[in-house]
């Protein structure tokens, strides 16, 4: 009888043989195991690609509004994308400081623009602690009624405490003349650096000035104000003394010679 139970079994299929099995075998136990974690993969993919399209939109939803906030047009509420239609955009060649036809202001992705070796430059000297400047920023202007300039929005972005800080600066028509200054994304401790998002802290930047009167950059984050006077000077976060650093590095790389100088000494001079 051992013999023909050996002959039955040596005639059974692979499969079938895996299904006698007992249920709490270790090959069953194996198989349940990594066929669950594959069809978990599948749904968690699946659905990563079919709502990355709204991942996509609510990213440039977040943007808009931020930029709406720091030009002081933000109402909650509203519909964005017509409110944003208050700006205008235009791709920014950093070096001439003026505006190219070379890309769609539109479409034009800062930040894929930074990767590309032909877009972009490494940077020797980087306070900002950005590693990759591109060549291009799109900016954004909002013209009065008359139009005229009223304000320029410019995206700023460097390296923090933990993260890489994301945000807008808003200039006056006289490019000197700081509206507000905010960020949209960032990674920075909750409590601490992340106070960058306070409104009692973005309020600080209101009224605050870029230039001296000799046209040197004197804007500044630190605990106390610089020589040339407290309309130069922002408070450092309480108890984030990194984080402060960073956006004051951010600031000053941003607006000076390597980031938007050109650009705003051709604004001053009524060129754009």
């Amino acid at each position: 009888m051992a013999d023909e139970d050996q002959n039955q079994q040596g005639r059974k299929g692979l499969w079938r043989r895996f299904l006698d099995l007992p249920t709490d075998s270790i090959p069953k136990t194996l198989f349940v195991a990594v066929s669950l974690c594959l069809f978990a993969s599948m749904v968690v993919s699946m659905a990563a690609v079919a709502l990355r399209p709204i991942q996509e939109e609510n990213k440039l939803r977040d943007k808009r509004i931020n930029i709406l906030q720091v030009a002081g047009l933000y109402e909650p509420g509203e519909n964005i994308s017509e409110a944003f239609k208050a700006f205008e955009p235009h791709v920014l060649d950093l070096e001439t400081g003026r505006f190219t036809d070379e890309f769609d202001a539109v479409t034009f992705d800062d930040k894929a623009a930074s990767d590309d070796p032909d877009l972009s430059r490494s940077l020797s000297d980087d306070p900002a602690g950005i590693g990759r400047q591109s060549n291009y920023k799109t900016i954004y202007l909002l013209r009065s009624e008359g139009g005229a300039i009223d304000k320029v929005i410019l995206p700023v972005h460097g390296y923090g405490l933990w993260s890489t800080l994301y945000g807008f600066i808003a200039l006056e028509s006289n490019g000197n003349d700081i509206y507000g200054l905010q960020f949209y994304q960032h990674a920075e401790t909750p409590g601490l650096g992340a106070e960058v998002d306070n409104p009692r802290w973005k309020a600080l930047w209101s009224g605050k000035k870029l230039r001296d009167d000799k046209g040197d950059l004197q804007i500044t984050v630190d605990k106390t104000a610089p020589a040339a006077g407290i309309d130069y000077h922002v408070d450092a976060i309480a108890g984030a003394t990194l984080t402060s650093v960073g956006v004051d590095n951010l600031v000053k790389f941003w607006m000076g010679k390597e980031g938007y100088a050109t650009f705003i000494d051709n604004l001053q001079a009524g060129e754009i």
